[in-house]
């Protein structure tokens, strides 16, 4: 007889993450639990109905959603960025705030999608990548043929040529790591979007003028106030975390309260 035991899920205070089998990789247990901790927060808060129910897929329902917003609007305090924080901003890196660089880019993606196995699917992106990093000058370029055999983007016709892209073509976080660096060739790591796990080389740059601090201090001043939430909401999740029984998954934790 099979004695196997399946594993309980991860919880929160007793609530399930996932499914009982279930497996997730480290990631989006973190991010289950973080959702988690903030709804049960809205629900003491008053803000959530006590029969609110959270989806074992990781979903939350449009009243957990907008309580967790309004939960978050009350306890986090975000400062206004000063001119002088906003100019010493600008100054450590004025690169950033180039908006007309362009990149001539290929990539391989490897889709998450519902059932999917992450921890195979990365191990896959992650000896693609080992393959192409490993290439050396006058061997055939091996990038064309993995993109058709394993790429899921329709570019893997293309031998996973994008072609030239600006910011505004890309996904924030996908534009944040093609444009994080001058380098050319392909990328050390792999590239995490809303679309999967890619495997990124950069085949050429064009770099376009720095602009002057007045030409983008909005922009300047939204990215610190961005900066703060983050920082802000990273010390109540610890905060809550702390306070909470979480159980197979590990998340920072907090015994004093951080947010001022």
């Amino acid at each position: 007889m099979d004695t196997t035991l399946t594993p309980a899920p991860a919880s929160v205070d007793g609530v399930p993450l996932h499914r009982a089998g279930e497996l997730l990789d480290d990631e989006a247990l973190r991010q289950r639990a973080c959702t988690e901790l903030l709804r049960q927060a809205a629900m003491r808060a008053g803000l959530l109905a006590a029969d609110d129910v959270p989806g074992l897929d990781g979903s939350t329902s449009e009243a957990a959603s907008a309580a967790i917003e309004a939960l978050l609007d009350t306890q986090l305090q975000i400062p206004e960025p000063s001119e002088e924080a906003c100019r010493r901003h600008f100054d450590a890196q004025p690169s950033r705030w180039r908006r007309g660089d362009r990149a001539r880019v290929r990539h391989l993606l490897f889709a998450v999608t519902p059932g999917v196995d992450v921890r195979r699917l990365r191990d896959r992106a992650e000896a693609a990548l080992l393959e192409l990093r490993c290439h050396r000058d006058g061997e055939a370029d091996r990038f064309p043929a993995l993109a058709a055999e394993l790429s899921n983007c329709p570019s893997g016709a293309q031998g996973g040529d994008l072609g030239w892209l600006t910011h505004e073509d890309c996904a924030t976080e996908f534009a944040r790591e093609i444009f994080a660096g001058p380098e050319i060739g392909v990328l050390p790591r792999l590239v995490h979007s809303r679309f999967g796990l890619h495997v990124v080389e950069v085949l050429a740059r064009e770099r376009a003028d720095t602009p002057r601090f007045e030409a983008v201090r909005g922009a300047v001043a939204l990215a610190l106030r961005q900066q703060s939430f983050v920082s802000a909401l990273r010390q109540y999740l610890q905060l809550l975390a702390g306070a909470a029984r979480v159980e197979g998954v590990t998340l920072d934790q907090a015994d004093t309260p951080l947010v001022q």
